[in-house]
């Protein structure tokens, strides 16, 4: 992935905490691994679309709500 950050940042971690879950319960609550939720918390990792749906649909929150794409850093 390079040092080139991501152009989509999240709230995951912030409503995961206020929902009770940990790492561990989120992530095998969307079929992800522990490292995979830590890597999209902080904003290392774009999840795949159905990834992110998941998460939304766990955390009961909708997906614009969590994620958030910001095109101006786009070639």
């Amino acid at each position: 992935m390079g040092g080139k950050k991501s152009n989509i940042t999240n709230k995951i971690k912030r409503v995961r905490v206020l929902n009770g879950y940990s790492q561990v319960e989120l992530a095998e609550r969307v079929g992800a691994t522990r490292q995979t939720i830590i890597a999209v918390e902080a904003e290392r990792y774009a999840p795949s679309l159905e990834l992110a749906f998941r998460i939304a649909h766990v955390l009961k929150e909708p997906i614009d709500g969590l994620f958030v794409f910001d095109p101006s850093n786009l070639d």
